[in-house]
């Protein structure tokens, strides 16, 4: 018998360049909460509008994405959908009834709500996962790990 989900459809997104324990954390409320997940996935073109510095190519992070999800999340039923935007195509979608997002992305939330109250959807529900600290009490990040500061669980290399 299939679990019960607070969520029939619930939406993520990020960059997941180096997947670590903060990505791993905001996947698994998406997916313990939510039936069906629709994962937003940065596009390279989008992150460097952004300012985001990235290692790895969409393509990459998207392969890297998939090969957890199916590790992590076997048989569960997910989609990942190029994100060119702030908001990507979940804000449009009536379908969505919720969506997972980090603490340092919430106030976005706000706005994606607006957005779609203009557009005659309903608000978004929101499940905020609090940010992942490394062992030095400082947040885990790609680019904390691109340059060797820590690990994807936030142990210190340097």
């Amino acid at each position: 018998m299939p679990p019960d989900f607070k969520y029939k459809r619930i939406a993520t997104g990020g960059t997941f360049d180096h997947i670590h324990r903060g990505h791993k954390e905001l996947l698994k409320r998406a997916f313990d909460t939510g039936e069906s997940i629709f994962i937003g996935l940065t596009s390279d073109e989008f992150a460097a509008k952004e300012g985001k510095k990235i290692e790895e190519n969409f393509e990459t992070r998207k392969r890297n994405l998939e090969e957890y999800l199916k590790s992590a999340y076997p048989g569960r039923n997910y989609e990942i959908s190029k994100l060119v935007d702030r908001f990507g195509p979940a804000i449009y979608s009536e379908k969505i009834d919720a969506i997972a997002v980090s603490a340092e992305t919430f106030p976005a939330v706000e706005a994606a709500n607006k957005k779609r109250r203009e557009l005659g959807l309903h608000d978004l529900k929101v499940e905020v996962v609090p940010m992942k600290m490394a062992d030095d009490g400082s947040k885990i990040s790609s680019t904390r790990i691109r340059v060797g500061e820590v690990d994807p669980d936030g142990k210190i290399l340097k």
